[in-house]
């Protein structure tokens, strides 16, 4: 193994110090993107209209069967 002095030792530390803190940002921002779940909400309501008004629907048919069926 090479032999580093301690100024090329104390360099790489600060470098991976760096390149750490640059990938906790990126990681923060990640997290925060993917957990803003009314982020997802707006970019779905489309889809999530649409599956509320099934569902509503099809509970709406058993109700029906139900009472029928009394």
């Amino acid at each position: 193994m090479a032999h580093r002095t301690p100024m090329e030792i104390r360099n790489s530390i600060e470098a991976n110090r760096q390149e750490l803190a640059v990938s906790v940002e990126r990681l923060r921002g990640e997290v925060t993107r993917i957990t803003d779940w009314r982020g997802h909400v707006e970019r779905h309501r489309p889809e999530i209209t649409a599956g509320a008004a099934v569902v509503g629907l099809l509970i709406g048919v058993r109700l029906l069967r139900r009472r029928r069926r009394d």
